[in-house]
């Protein structure tokens, strides 16, 4: 099978990651961009639930928001793929394992991910995967970017790509790793790890990183966008405050009332006018009270409720791409009172603006 890889941004040097520096983020989107091919390798020992779940976080980049919200998609699509040696069905851990290739197809892929793994006492990893280990060694060879999640580094090491370089693991394989793989500089402390200055090749450590390396990858290789939107429709991240503040207003429903319709459209260009609902009233030409009946009908939202939503809406997209003062987005958004702004703020996502920036800026 051909290369149709596209190019992969490399490492910068923003500060702020886990290891001390961060790569350069994803080229700009434009429509119709190909999509980014990621291979996640299965072995026998492999977990099935971190394989799945990136399986479904990677295949919802540049889908699922566009058709909870309706808003075009922001980065390159992500496709996820299950690769095992010989392509057959099998079981890992007892559950079935469906590959959609295998090793030796010839295919070089623009990610590689060895999932965790459930090695029984005192196993010892060298030499137990030839085959995946070789695999491995030429996809990084080739120019795919390979990462591993948990005790997944133990297929890195056996391929020899952490050889002199740091890597993480899980906490409870410190000791294994530096008994079969002492050449690697074991960083055992650290939730994401990059093991060259260009971070092709990453460590993530504990089963539950690999949420931590699906962010970063669709941050790096979509955009950073879409990992935001990632974050927010799967909730990954602090869940303390529940789910608000990782909520969004779905898509508008479709709306058989034409008088409501055409006030939506309206109000989707200017929730910042003053006096909004004054304004689709006279727009629709009813009297107040049919208006607002028939938005409540129509959309299951009274006109206000709907308005503050569209306000509250667009001032999380500045607090989340700005460094603007709150107070300056509280203007942008319609209101003039920046403490009933920040109220309102509070009580419809859970968070203050300026804890909400820093959840999402980060």
């Amino acid at each position: 099978m051909p290369d149709t890889r596209t190019p992969i941004p490399a490492a910068g040097s923003a500060p702020g990651s886990a290891a001390g520096s961060a790569p350069a983020l994803a080229p700009a989107f434009f429509p119709g961009a190909p999509p980014i091919h990621v291979a996640l390798l299965a072995v026998p020992e492999t977990t099935p639930g971190t394989l799945y779940g990136l399986m479904e976080v990677f295949a919802a980049v540049g889908t699922v928001w566009t058709e909870l919200t309706g808003q075009p998609a922001a980065g390159r699509r992500m496709v996820p793929s299950v690769v095992a040696e010989g392509g057959r069905p099998f079981d890992a851990a007892g559950a079935p394992i469906a590959p959609q290739a295998g090793l030796d197809d010839g295919r070089v892929w623009d990610v590689v991910i060895a999932t965790d793994l459930a090695l029984p006492a005192g196993a010892d990893p060298r030499g137990r995967w030839p085959a995946a280990s070789a695999w491995l060694a030429a996809q990084a060879a080739a120019g795919a970017m390979v990462c591993s999640v948990c005790t997944g580094s133990l297929l890195l090491a056996e391929a020899g790509l952490l050889d002199g370089r740091d890597a993480t693991t899980h906490w409870s394989a410190a000791g294994l790793f530096r008994t079969a793989y002492p050449a690697v500089r074991l960083r055992a402390e650290r939730i994401l790890c990059p093991a060259d200055p260009a971070a092709r090749v990453i460590t993530a450590g504990g089963s539950a990183a690999w949420t931590d390396l699906a962010l970063h990858l669709i941050a790096r290789l979509s955009s950073p966008e879409e990992a935001v939107r990632a974050a927010k429709i799967f909730l990954i991240g602090d869940r303390s405050a529940g789910q608000r503040p990782f909520a969004r207003l779905a898509a508008p429903p479709a709306v058989d009332d034409p008088a409501i319709a055409a006030c939506q459209s309206w109000i989707a260009e200017h929730y910042a006018a003053p006096n909004p609902v004054a304004r689709m009233i006279a727009r629709s030409g009813l009297t107040e009270r049919t208006f607002k009946r028939r938005f409540r009908a129509a959309t299951g939202y009274s006109a206000v409720e709907w308005v503050q939503h569209l306000r509250i809406e667009e001032a999380k997209q500045l607090l989340e791409r700005t460094g603007d003062p709150t107070d300056t987005v509280a203007a942008a958004v319609g209101y003039e009172d920046p403490a009933f702004f920040r109220k309102l703020f509070k009580r419809l996502t859970g968070e203050t603006p300026a804890a909400y920036r820093r959840r999402w800026r980060a």
